[in-house]
């Protein structure tokens, strides 16, 4: 597997969105910054909790080769 420079880590992306997710750290982590300007937002509502959570469960069950297809 070839992580050459600003390689994204699936193991990275999955610790985030499950323990920061609320405030959008793995979107920014992902090169997605304006998705995580609206979990910051919306962090009071507990929907980007729940969202965060869901996306945890898909980078869980997504394969390293998927994974670097869509974010690298």
């Amino acid at each position: 597997m070839n992580k050459g420079f600003g390689g994204r880590n699936r193991t990275t992306a999955v610790l985030l969105a499950l323990f920061l997710g609320w405030a959008g750290s793995h979107k920014f982590y992902l090169g997605k910054p304006i998705q995580g300007i609206f979990y910051i937002l919306f962090c009071w509502t507990f929907i980007p909790s729940l969202v965060s959570f869901v996306e945890f469960i898909i980078y869980c069950f997504m394969s390293d080769s998927e994974f670097d297809q869509v974010y690298n």
